[in-house]
């Protein structure tokens, strides 16, 4: 089962190009990143395919052309509809890069759209790291810095304070201590109570900060882990649904199959047998 806590770290050490790039490819539909944040600036830009970003819970579908930005301290993930879904990603040290910009604590505009100039930034920077000519980083450097300042001027919708900037990392932060938990104890009972615990806040600022930042109430999130994590063992055919069911952390066996079918579309026998 992957890993669901939802902080990622990204370490790039060349310090002459603080930016790491490389192209995601997904070839059959179905996940193309899984839930996550982190501090770093990341594009994607879709070569092939479509499929739906989310970012904050904001659902943006994609296609061929689409960019989407993932700004610092944004819960996202990813859904490939398609059978070859293709992207470009840059990833951005944004401190490293540009010490200027970093201090500015922009939200930038999650997806764009037909946007020939950055369309022609985007394709003459991936042709510059496939083609590999001396002097390619110096000439990728330059037009990054081109793009940057192009969403810069054109594509900001926000600009956070300080303060801001702070309490939305520290909101973060809490949330992974509590997918952490929920990770490692989701066969037992968890209350909104004891997980508010975790985090020293009271249940019903927990209640909101969870809503707020995962799109859903604490108990939905953890029947999905437990509902994936069933499918994990279903498939595998070495128990019974109804050991499943109790192996997972379901009390009742039929709201099992009622959660399971509403969240895959189908009742559990289907992947036991």
């Amino acid at each position: 089962m992957h890993d669901l806590s939802l902080y990622e770290k990204k370490i790039i050490n060349d310090e002459e190009f603080p930016v790491q790039m490389f192209e995601n490819r997904i070839r059959i539909p179905g996940t193309y990143c899984h839930p996550h944040w982190h501090e770093h600036l990341e594009l994607h830009y879709v070569l092939k395919g479509n499929g739906i970003f989310y970012c904050n819970q904001k659902p943006l579908p994609v296609k061929e052309g689409s960019l989407v930005i993932i700004n610092s301290n944004e819960i996202h993930e990813g859904i490939s509809y398609t059978t070859d879904f293709h992207a470009l990603v840059i990833i951005f040290e944004m401190g490293a890069f540009s010490k200027e910009i970093a201090n500015y604590n922009v939200i930038f505009q999650s997806l764009i759209e037909a946007d020939v100039t950055i369309n022609e930034l985007i394709m003459s920077i991936y042709e510059e790291e496939n083609e590999k000519v001396p002097g390619y980083k110096v000439a990728m450097k330059g037009k990054l810095y081109e793009l940057i300042a192009y969403l810069l001027r054109n594509y900001v919708a926000q600009q956070l304070s300080e303060k801001e900037s702070i309490s939305r990392i520290r909101n973060l932060s809490r949330l992974n201590t509590v997918i952490k938990y929920i990770q490692e104890n989701y066969t037992e009972v968890i209350t909104n109570s004891e997980l508010a615990d975790k985090i020293h806040i009271s249940e019903y600022r927990f209640c909101h900060l969870f809503k707020e930042i995962m799109g859903q109430s604490p108990l939905n999130y953890i029947n999905e882990v437990r509902l994936k994590k069933a499918y994990y063992l279903l498939d595998q055919k070495e128990m019974t649904v109804s050991q499943v069911a109790a192996a997972v952390g379901f009390q009742d066996y039929n709201n099992f199959g009622r959660l399971f079918r509403k969240h895959y579309g189908y009742p559990p026998t289907k992947v036991w047998g």
